[in-house]
């Protein structure tokens, strides 16, 4: 079971692994032990409520498919075991990523002083300007 919050856990039969053999230098192992993890996890078949399956579907990332699986692939450890809580460390962080409420934003006017001070850093600003021009005697 992994939870992703007090009252959100999914089920360890929703999330599919599969060993499959890891990428890069690794010296005699690599050919030999299947470490790395792949995770898939179907947001649409999950039991997760629409709030969230919504948002998983709408968010913009490359590790989840048009079909609205989750596909991610971890290989840094040496060992299985330590890819598969990996997975689904960065499982859990994609949900809570996808599911984050932005604060909406109230627009300012800038204040009095402030606008005064601009046009007036403006104008000296000018004036600097003007004065480098050719001198006439």
């Amino acid at each position: 079971m992994l939870t992703i919050s007090s009252r959100l856990t999914i089920p360890r039969h929703e999330i599919e692994f599969n060993a499959i053999r890891a990428q890069g230098n690794g010296g005699q192992n690599v050919n030999k032990v299947s470490s790395a993890i792949h995770l898939r996890f179907d947001i649409k078949r999950s039991c997760l409520p629409d709030f969230y399956k919504e948002k998983l579907l709408a968010y913009g990332d490359k590790r989840i498919t048009a079909d609205g699986v989750i596909i991610i692939k971890a290989q840094s450890f040496r060992d299985q075991e330590r890819n598969k809580e990996d997975a689904l460390i960065r499982l859990k962080e994609l949900i809570l990523a996808a599911t984050k409420v932005e604060k909406a934003r109230r627009a300012t006017k800038p204040t009095r002083s402030s606008q005064r001070k601009r046009v007036d850093k403006k104008t000296k600003h000018g004036q600097t300007k003007k004065n480098r021009g050719k001198v006439n005697y």
